[in-house]
């Protein structure tokens, strides 16, 4: 019996000796133990019992009220926080330092005797970062509650018994079960293995698993060599076996390395390119700055005035609501794939399913209706057999009524309740051999693994014969057996030929001593004949493989089913195959670089064993492909874990669900496809709002730059340049949720700088043009003093850089082939009334305007509708051109990997503190 048995003594697995006994209450560090745990290099050097003595444990684990107290004295098991904090997202928001040098300038501008200008200034400046902190910190929030809703959990003994507990609720002293897939959720001293191997590349590098067993090691002995200990953060491999905590947190060795990289989530790609574009628009605005300054110092007009103007360019230019866009578009994606009956356990997650080109995915369930019915029981000669069905119903793992085959029929309901799918279809539609069972008794099973593919019973006949029936995959099965009946491998490719799900039935006469057999008796075995199953293609498959060809995502079937098999479903449906590989062909690849090349180039991977789905997304990955793997079951554990995007379904097993990135609320391609339309769409709108500040908005500024430089005053003032930006970028804030054209989702899209700067620097100076055109007019036409010029070109600015979104947002004719969303057109010309009403409104003297003629009006008019179709054309001539990037490869290192892993281990308050970091 199992030490997992209820008590872990009394006729089970005796409990480990420990000097000072079992701990259940407060007073185990009162007796020496250590609570707050060992180094893993110590724990692994010393015997498991000395261990669990050092901890005050035992085997039998903790008790639930000696575990909580040990919680509050070592504090949660986690190296991340996710607490969303006002005051963290405000100091984000200060922490400009243009923002500060204006607000200082401003407050000694209103000391030396410019108190309106000064006061309207400061005003703007606090409702410009109110609104950039509420947007951030309602993004941080649903960031928050995201998090809050992910529980990632581990089996461990508490009073005694296996219970699921929350990873950061682990403590010294804990004894944890290690599964297939699992991620080793604390340093543990290993007690128990069986054939238990880890991967530990996210702490070594090294790709290959390391085995693992009870043996203490020598003392000062390596981390990747610790074979004794089980590390934070690993995946296991193969195997499985039991721990008990020594470290947990910043404590263990995965926990300092995560602490040492921050408590902040990995920069992703886009985020990355978030920064490159910042930094590129910060030496424009410094450059403009200096420019400015020294113009204005040049036509003696006084520092103050001339340095809070240059600072106010500055202001405009850097796209302050850059990283509020961003997070709203974020949070509000998660909440639109929510809908989407898609749940996303990090917002960088959506990122991840908007960049996905390549998914790798299991056959049962998404191309297929996932509900198998048995078709026919056949002799090798293809003919209809009832003997052969028996022999089926006898060698099924699921026992009816929770006995024994032989209990028949009446208890076929039981077996069907505990049975895989095609047990579980073999006992609904075997009711007359299920009665027939009843001759048989049962004396002993050999499980199915992956390893062998096959289910093997010893059988007792009525008359005292035993008799060894074997089940399994049919080249396994046929592989064991010397001679095939004639007609047999004909009927084995016709049926798999068309679409069948086969198991071949063998069996062999056994000695009446042979009760539980050993994978050796699966020998000498005479081809009884096959099952034949049946998994029809799902309906709406085919339509969903066609959205995902439409979205540039290339779909890649794992399967471990017969690659004749998946070669029909994928023909059915309409999926174009590159060629086929088996887990044979992947075992003979032992070079990574040719596997990488012939998974490329392949459609279907049949027979793959967990390793090789795991390793051949690691392949894929190598070329710089982004690769998503949906999977439900243990056995795609390791294969979630190694993809870029694990993705799996609400009705997956729990070990798949906790290793998955994304969980699918209905296993159907087409949730998926909705998934990385949302995560692309997220991207394209967060590129309109950076185009609009490189294009119409680059051009003002700098034709304040120009004017302010000729003009005998001031072409607007410090607050008024302000406000400007202030109305832009509110109206901005409804980008997020505007319409995308289809053609913008077709493929995965990236930062490029090189075009941002093209883009700029193409329709930079056509807004200018325009600008020094309102120039002209305002001086020529209007002879305006400075006040109507102010007012004139405020109006006219704020006009063209705000409704030039509707022309750059799509590639199309606008309104007539793509139309914006709802709120973003009201949002736009809503700002755009304001900016007209102010020079006319009661607040016109003290913001320094003064209302236009009638006639500008209509001048206004003609100009606005002028660039708007100028940049229309421009748009038409610019686009023709081919772009010339590189495409992108992308190579996400070790850190990344660091980081992504160490997501799973954090909690909403803060981390414990007296932790070294390194």
């Amino acid at each position: 019996m199992s030490m997992w048995a209820p008590g872990g003594d009394g006729g089970g697995r005796p409990v480990l000796p420990v000097a000072a006994g079992p701990r259940e209450t407060g007073a185990a560090d009162g007796n020496g133990a250590d609570v707050t745990g060992l180094a893993a290099g110590e724990a692994a050097a010393l015997p498991a019992v000395q261990v669990l003595g050092r901890l005050g444990g035992t085997e039998a684990g903790l008790s639930a009220a000696e575990a909580a107290r040990r919680l509050t004295v070592c504090g949660p098991n986690a190296v991340r926080a996710h607490h969303a904090r006002a005051l963290r997202v405000l100091g984000g928001q200060l922490r400009n330092a243009v923002l500060i040098l204006l607000a200082v300038t401003a407050v000694v501008s209103f000391f030396l005797g410019d108190r309106t200008d000064a006061v309207i200034i400061g005003v703007i400046l606090a409702v410009s970062v109110g609104l950039g902190f509420v947007n951030e910190y309602r993004a941080e929030r649903a960031a928050q509650a995201l998090h809050s809703q992910v529980r990632h959990s581990a089996v461990a003994l508490r009073d005694g018994l296996p219970a699921e507990v929350d990873v950061t609720a682990l403590v010294p002293g804990d004894v944890v079960r290690l599964t297939l897939g699992g991620i080793v959720p604390a340093d543990l001293r290993l007690l128990s293995t069986n054939g238990l191997e880890c991967d530990e590349s996210v702490l070594t590098g090294e790709s290959l698993p390391v085995g693992k067993t009870t043996a203490p090691v020598h003392p000062g002995t390596a981390l990747a060599e610790l074979s004794g200990c089980a590390l934070m953060g690993t995946v296991v491999r193969a195997g499985g076996g039991t721990g008990v905590v020594v470290a947990t947190g910043g404590r263990a060795e995965f926990g300092r390395i995560a602490l040492g990289l921050g408590q902040r989530q990995p920069e992703t790609d886009f985020q990355a390119g978030l920064r490159h574009f910042s930094v590129l628009l910060l030496q424009v605005a410094i450059a403009l700055t200096s420019m400015i300054l020294v113009t204005n110092l040049l036509l003696h007009r006084p520092l103050i005035e001339s340095l809070l103007f240059s600072l106010a360019i500055a202001v405009g230019i850097t796209p302050q609501l850059l990283p509020a866009v961003v997070s709203t578009s974020l949070a509000a994606g998660s909440r639109r794939l929510a809908r989407l009956k898609v749940l996303v356990k990090r917002l960088v997650c959506i990122e991840d399913l908007g960049d996905m080109d390549i998914l790798v995915t299991d056959k049962t369930g998404t191309l297929t209706e996932g509900r198998i019915d048995f078709l026919a029981a056949l002799d090798p000669a293809g003919d209809d057999s009832d003997r052969v069905l028996l022999l089926g119903l006898l060698a099924t793992e699921a026992a009816p009524g929770g006995g024994d085959p032989g209990d028949g029929g009446a208890a076929v309901a039981g077996a069907v309740a505990g049975a895989n799918p095609m047990d579980a279809a073999l006992w609904r539609a075997a009711d007359a051999q299920a009665r027939q069972a009843g001759g048989y008794t049962r004396v002993g099973l050999l499980p199915f693994d992956h390893e062998r593919r096959m289910t093997t019973a010893v059988l007792s006949t009525s008359g005292g014969e035993r008799l060894l029936v074997t089940k399994g995959a049919p080249e396994a099965v046929l592989e064991r057996c010397p001679a095939l009946p004639a007609g047999a491998a004909e009927t084995l490719r016709a049926r798999f030929a068309e679409g069948g799900r086969v198991v071949a039935v063998a069996t062999r006469p056994v000695s009446a001593d042979l009760t539980v057999p050993r994978a050796t008796d699966e020998r000498d075995l005479t081809l009884a004949g096959f099952l034949v199953f049946l998994d029809r293609p799902k309906q709406a498959a085919a339509a969903s493989l066609h959205r995902l060809a439409e979205l540039g995502v290339t779909v890649k079937i794992a399967t471990g089913d017969n690659p004749l098999v998946a070669e029909k479903v994928c023909a059915d449906l309409g999926l174009a195959s590159g060629g086929t590989l088996t887990g044979a062909d992947i075992a003979a690849l032992a070079d990574d670089d040719a596997l990488a090349e012939a998974a490329g180039n392949a459609t279907i991977f049949a027979r793959v064993s967990p390793e090789q789905k795991a390793r051949l997304v690691r392949s894929l990955r190598r070329r710089g492909r982004a690769v998503g793997f949906l999977g439900d079951g243990v056995n795609d554990a390791l294969a979630l874990h190694a993809a870029d995007v694990g993705v799996s379904v609400d009705s997956a097993t729990d070990v798949a669900k906790d290793a998955a990135d994304v969980v699918l609320l209905e296993k159907d391609l087409g949730v998926l496809a909705d998934g990385v339309a949302e995560g692309r769409r997220i991207f394209a709108n967060t590129i309109k709002y950076v185009l609009m500040g490189t294009s119409s908005n680059f051009g003002n500024m700098f034709s304040a730059a120009s004017a302010s430089a000729v003009l005998p005053f001031l072409p607007m003032l410090p607050g008024q340049i302000l406000l400007n930006n202030l109305l832009y970028d509110a109206g901005q804030l409804s980008i997020p949720t505007d319409r995308v054209d289809p053609e913008q989702l077709r493929a995965p899209s990236h930062w490029d700088i090189g075009f941002i700067r093209r883009f700029m620097l193409f329709f930079g100076p056509i807004s200018s043009l325009f600008d020094f055109l309102t120039f002209a007019v305002m001086l020529g036409v209007f002879h305006a003093g400075p006040e109507l010029f102010r007012s004139g070109w405020f109006m006219e600015s704020l006009a063209t850089q705000t409704l030039i979104i509707f022309v750059i947002r799509t590639r199309r004719v606008p309104f007539l082939r793509s139309r914006p969303s709802l709120p973003l057109l009201a949002a736009t010309l809503g700002v755009v009334a304001v900016g007209i009403a102010l020079p006319l409104s009661p607040l016109s003297r003290t913001l320094g305007f003064t209302a236009p003629p009638p006639a500008f009006f209509l001048a206004l008019t003609g100009m606005v509708a002028a660039y708007l179709v100028l940049v229309e054309l421009a748009k038409k001539v610019f686009y023709a051109f081919p772009e010339s990037g590189r495409p992108i490869v992308r190579r996400r290192g070790h850190v990344h990997h660091v980081q992504r892993r160490a997501a799973r281990f954090s909690h909403t308050g803060s981390l414990p503190g007296g932790i070294a970091r390194p």
